[in-house]
């Protein structure tokens, strides 16, 4: 058992009071784990994605446990209850699905303080003044989510990609394929999307796109490559790829409008992005900026690159008796 010092007093590690912050999304998990009284994180753990619309709940759960199991081993220290846990799992939106994540928490022993909150509330708890604002999320999916300084709170987006992720990562990938293979019929414009993805998938020809996609088990794996492909051409001078990347903004301009207009947060608009698609594109921020802008909508951006500092934050307020359970970031 190792030990530590604190304020001049030594202390074993089992002694120190623990929090646990964890982020689940579609394509992977982060649990970090966190001293109670400060905040400060002790170790990470990950995993696989935990999106419950995305898996199967049993495996959903299953990769939390995998991550918050792995914190544990990274800091060292036997697993063990903590004081307090936020944790923001995509597509948990059900009272059902919320009630099947807190029996598993209470019989794996994690918590008896635990916050379920939507990943947005993460995003915005990382990355604007005193949690007021607009979170928007743009990875595989995109949800945009906001929170005024009464605790009212909205949300647009979010339904998932049969229905909508307009402005994600998926949505980018299904308009670059469309505009791939309108491309090789001859019913487009040339665009350096077809040759890249070829190159990309080691395909040689068009026509193979079809076989590669529809064969795969779920070719959502595949196409999650796609957008980072598409931002670099974009970059790189292809019209057709600027002309995605500025659709893909706009949508997400439209889901940012409608949460800060329903909630009448005052000018400058506290928005702060989240997920892979968009923390990594300086482009698409940009755009996204400029689709706001150009709706008088004045914004101060924010990039949360790991929202898992928002769970450990509101766990971390949880543990101070700074945040009921029920009445905020549900």
């Amino acid at each position: 058992m190792r030990v530590r010092t604190y304020c001049g007093r030594t202390m074993s590690d089992q002694d120190i009071p623990l929090i646990l912050g964890v982020d689940g999304g579609a394509t992977k998990t982060i649990a970090i784990l966190a001293d109670a009284r400060t905040g400060t994180a002790l170790a990470q753990g990950r995993s696989r994605g935990s999106n419950f619309h995305a898996h199967a709940p049993h495996a959903a759960l299953s990769e939390l446990d995998v991550a918050i199991a792995q914190a544990f081993a990274h800091a060292g220290m036997e697993r063990r209850p903590v004081v307090a846990a936020c944790m923001g799992i995509a597509g948990v939106s059900r009272v059902e699905d919320e009630l099947m994540v807190r029996h598993w928490v209470s019989e794996r022993k994690i918590t008896q303080q635990l916050l379920i909150a939507n990943d947005g509330w993460l995003v915005i708890s990382a990355g604007t003044p005193n949690g007021v604002g607009v979170g928007l999320i743009c990875g595989t999916g995109s949800i945009a989510v906001g929170r005024d300084d009464l605790g009212r709170t909205g949300r647009a987006g979010g339904w998932g990609y049969l229905i909508g992720d307009e402005g994600s990562g998926y949505d980018i990938a299904v308009m670059a394929l469309r505009a791939a293979s309108h491309s090789a019929d001859g019913r487009g414009p040339y665009t350096a999307i077809l040759p890249a993805l070829l190159k990309h998938w080691q395909l040689s020809q068009p026509a193979d796109l079809i076989t590669y996609l529809y064969g795969a088990a779920d070719p959502r794996t595949q196409m999650s490559d796609v957008g980072p492909i598409v931002v670099a051409l974009a970059n790189a001078g292809d019209g057709v790829s600027q002309t995605i990347v500025l659709r893909a903004a706009e949508e997400l301009a439209k889901m940012v409008r409608a949460v800060g207009d329903t909630l009448q947060i005052p000018s400058p608009l506290p928005l702060a992005v989240a997920g892979s698609m968009i923390v990594q594109s300086a482009i698409l921020q940009q755009r996204l900026v400029d689709c706001l802008t150009d709706h008088a909508h004045v914004v101060q951006l924010t990039v949360v690159p790991d929202p898992t500092v928002g769970a450990v934050r509101l766990a971390h307020r949880i543990a101070q008796g700074e945040t009921q359970l029920t009445s905020e970031w549900t």
